[in-house]
């Protein structure tokens, strides 16, 4: 969500005043909660782009972006914080691409990644298993099953 978001900042500040600006001038926090809306930019650092007070700059991309972005649903300004309030239909669309990926949260290992050695339990064959034997085995299962979802060559 935020890297759409930034694109459609860059797009606004492009369009609206004709510059480009870095990522690192883009604050994008998640909103509090006594405030209206689902993420906040801090319109400070845009305010040397645009040469506008930060509540004017903020407004300007606001406006901006409800007309221009579908995911964008509505907006308010607050000292210079631009809060935008995401669509419900975004929010859905974004579930959905995440339910039908089989796929999700797991990362592939790259060529130059590490290999993570994870050592199972070895028990005594000459004494009798028992429930710890079982519980570390699965600890071990599972943490080769975690790294690996994470993108670590087990």
């Amino acid at each position: 969500m935020e890297n759409l978001l930034r694109m459609g900042i860059k797009e606004a500040v492009r369009s609206l005043w004709g510059a480009d600006v870095s990522d690192d001038l883009l604050q994008i926090q998640k909103t509090r909660r006594e405030f209206e809306g689902d993420l906040t930019l801090v319109a400070f650092p845009l305010t040397r782009v645009s040469r506008r007070s930060p509540e004017q700059t903020a407004g300007e991309i606001g406006e901006y972006l409800s007309g221009h972005l579908d995911a964008i649903s509505g907006y308010n300004v607050i000292k210079g914080f631009l809060n935008l309030t995401i669509a419900p239909a975004e929010w859905a669309k974004r579930l959905q691409a995440i339910a039908s990926s089989e796929e999700y949260g797991f990362t592939h290992a790259a060529e130059d990644t590490a290999t993570v050695v994870i050592e199972y339990s070895s028990p005594n064959t000459n004494k009798p298993l028992h429930m710890g034997h079982i519980r570390n085995n699965l600890l071990g299962f599972s943490l080769s099953r975690i790294s690996s979802a994470a993108g670590f060559n087990v």
